[in-house]
């Protein structure tokens, strides 16, 4: 019936999905509770506070690794209030190395306003929920079906792609009318008996058999009604159709020590890793061919002349970012007087291992004796 088909109308989607809504959501519901062996520690979790905190830390991160810090947070702030009472810099440096740090900003943000205006009350209605800095409406679905079993339906990358491949749909999944047809879709197939369960094993499925690469077709449960896999369309969707462009930086960090001590400042502006710490950096629009002789020139501009000497320097490090690659290289510097720098101070190594880098700077330090 539904081999050589394709949906070209939304007419034709909306008949296709009230023949076969049931049929897809038995069939996910059985996979679900007979082969969905999928272990995550927040999983049926009905804590709003530990379910936002599993939401916001999954958000651009892999299970595996979101797992490790999940178990960190949760150990180390257990409640919202103590989250909310916690010195920034812990906060910052406990999620150390899991990158997009506007997230850490916002839980932080968020986890005050609850304190202080909810009385410490997660909010538990979906336009509440949604309200919270940093909250988008997925985290605001997953919460509301999670927490308080509401019918709300979650659409992540794994929604997308299942929904896209089942019903054959070749809408953009990354434009606003394709965002808002996928959504629609969803919550129209929601089981709103049990939407928590429902939208976790959706999402499961997605990341177990439908699959970005080498997806699990030939033991699917859905496979004799999904449209792809009858028409050979599941290397091709979901489709995208924004290309991501890389823009390339050159950091060129100068690590400075006097007495014991390193000179750093804390990242400021709207720029990449606000709020981390980093040594007195030099941005480049293109890497340096004569290193030595460029760094003496800015140290001397720098220190205003003052003594120096340049130790080593480090071969290039390299940190991939979602629309950019920092093309980093650290240069030692020793000098023989205190000198003074704005924005900067001069901190120990006990000092330094309390406060929170970026990815790029934690691996050199992790690979280099400063002191």
């Amino acid at each position: 019936m539904f081999e050589n088909f394709k949906i070209k109308k939304l007419s034709e989607l909306q008949v296709f999905i009230m023949t076969n809504k049931k049929y897809f959501t038995q069939g996910l519901l059985s996979w679900n509770k007979k082969d969905n062996r999928r272990q995550m520690p927040w999983k049926g979790e009905k804590d709003p506070y530990k379910i936002w905190l599993s939401e916001i830390i999954l958000q651009q991160t892999r299970v595996d690794q979101g797992r490790e810090y999940y178990n960190r947070f949760v150990s180390a702030f257990p409640t919202v209030e103590i989250l909310a009472k916690a010195p920034q810099t812990k906060v910052f440096k406990l999620w150390e190395g899991l990158g997009y740090y506007t997230r850490c900003k916002n839980l932080i943000a968020t986890a005050k306003f609850i304190v202080k205006e909810c009385k410490g009350k997660f909010p538990g209605k979906y336009d509440d929920i949604i309200a919270l800095k940093g909250i988008g409406p997925y985290t605001a679905a997953a919460i509301s079906s999670f927490a308080f079993n509401l019918p709300y339906a979650v659409v992540d990358g794994n929604v997308f792609r299942v929904l896209s491949r089942y019903f054959g749909i070749f809408s953009a999944i990354d434009n606003e009318a394709g965002k808002k047809l996928f959504t629609k879709l969803a919550n129209e197939l929601l089981y709103i008996r049990q939407p928590g369960i429902y939208n976790q094993a959706l999402m499961d499925f997605g990341a177990i058999v439908c699959k970005p690469q080498l997806p699990l077709c030939t033991d699917c449960y859905l496979k004799s009604k999904c449209v792809a896999y009858l028409n050979s369309y599941v290397d091709t969707l979901p489709v995208k159709e924004k290309s991501i462009i890389n823009k390339n930086r050159w950091f060129y960090y100068f690590i400075i020590s006097f007495n014991g001590k390193i000179y750093l400042q804390k990242r400021k502006g709207k720029d990449i890793w606000e709020n981390l710490y980093e040594f007195v950096l030099a941005e480049k629009s293109s890497t340096q061919l004569n290193i030595n002789k460029w760094a003496k020139i800015f140290l001397k501009e720098l220190l205003s002349n003052k003594n120096f000497e340049i130790i080593s320097v480090s071969k290039p490090h390299i940190q991939q970012l979602t629309h950019q690659t920092i093309n980093g290289r650290f240069i030692r510097v020793a000098i023989n007087k205190q000198a003074t720098i704005p924005g900067f101070k001069a901190v120990s190594a006990a000092g330094l291992s309390k406060l929170p880098f970026p990815k790029l700077i934690t691996g050199y330090i992790n690979n280099n004796a400063l002191f």
